[in-house]
């Protein structure tokens, strides 16, 4: 099948090599343009501009697709049977969405109505939601509000990271839209009921709020690493928190309670497990409170 692909972070690889391994002629990989990077903020391309040249596939990197009508002209003129898009950072004008024969078949990484938006793998997370998935949508002018063709579910466990999530998904999104390809299942609308959005995330959401109940933290610290992280400050430094558990305590939200790293919180307590100081490694918290102590009775910002 003639195929254009549409993608950008390491989520959207594992798809696009499932594609090329099953035979399809992949017409052009779309991502977004290389962008700074690194202490030299060179200009490095994304993990699917990266894949697609290993795979000696064609790439186009538009900055922009809206009311660019070469740039659609351009995709019109591919002859495509179907796009298939998976985290690709640009939203997709109408004139592209209806240009290949079948649409544009999107692999989104949650049970969709619940979760549309950005950052859906953290929100399931956040919210300590019991399982997420996969749904392969067909695509439509709005915000992950088309039609379903096909979901699969995973498991959200009670120490699950966002990182592992995010590549169980990933491999689950590959085998899902080959199937979709295959089987052509049938359009099935969206339920209103149930819909929740994931906002896209900022620095901002990085501080840790020690009035929240400590269950919620730990939520936070496994949904959130490694970007945009989680942190506390102390000393003028901000300490990010890269592993933590909830733990039985009680006290002033935010007061060290023992000499192990225990934290009080609204509700519980939050027992940190690795922490990192600004231009340090990672450190197991014992390692890292022989360097950077936290007495007890510290109060955290």
């Amino acid at each position: 099948m003639r195929l254009a692909f549409m993608g950008s972070p390491d989520f959207a690889v594992p798809a696009l090599r499932a594609l090329q391994a099953a035979g399809h002629e992949i017409a052009a990989v779309y991502c977004q343009p290389p962008r700074p990077a690194g202490r030299g903020q060179r200009e490095a391309p994304c993990p699917v501009h990266r894949a697609a040249l290993a795979l000696g596939l064609p790439v186009r990197t538009p900055a922009r697709l809206r009311k660019d009508a070469a740039e659609h002209a351009a995709f019109a003129a591919l002859g495509l049977e179907a796009a298939v898009v998976a985290a690709y950072g640009l939203i997709l004008p109408q004139a592209m969405l209806a240009a290949p024969r079948r649409g544009c078949l999107n692999i989104h990484a949650s049970l969709l109505p619940r979760w549309r938006g950005a950052a859906p793998i953290h929100a399931a997370i956040l919210a300590g939601d019991a399982e997420t998935g996969v749904t392969i949508m067909q695509m439509d002018a709005g915000l992950d509000t088309g039609p379903m063709l096909l979901r699969g579910t995973v498991p959200i466990g009670p120490r699950s990271t966002t990182p592992e999530l995010h590549d169980t998904l990933a491999e689950l999104g590959a085998r899902l839209v080959l199937e979709a390809l295959e089987r052509d299942p049938p359009a099935v609308p969206q339920p209103e009921a149930g819909m929740t959005y994931a906002p896209k995330l900022t620095k901002d959401d990085a501080r840790l709020d020690w009035s929240l109940p400590a269950a919620a933290l730990d939520r936070r610290v496994r949904a959130l690493n490694p970007w945009p992280g989680t942190a506390f400050r102390q000393g003028g430094e901000a300490i990010r928190v890269l592993e933590a558990a909830p733990a039985e305590g009680s006290g002033a939200p935010g007061t060290v309670l023992d000499a192990a790293g225990l934290v009080a919180c609204g509700e519980g307590a939050l027992r940190l497990l690795r922490l990192q100081r600004p231009g340090r490694g990672p450190m197991p918290v014992a390692d890292f409170l022989r360097g950077f102590p936290l007495p007890v009775g510290t109060v955290l910002g």
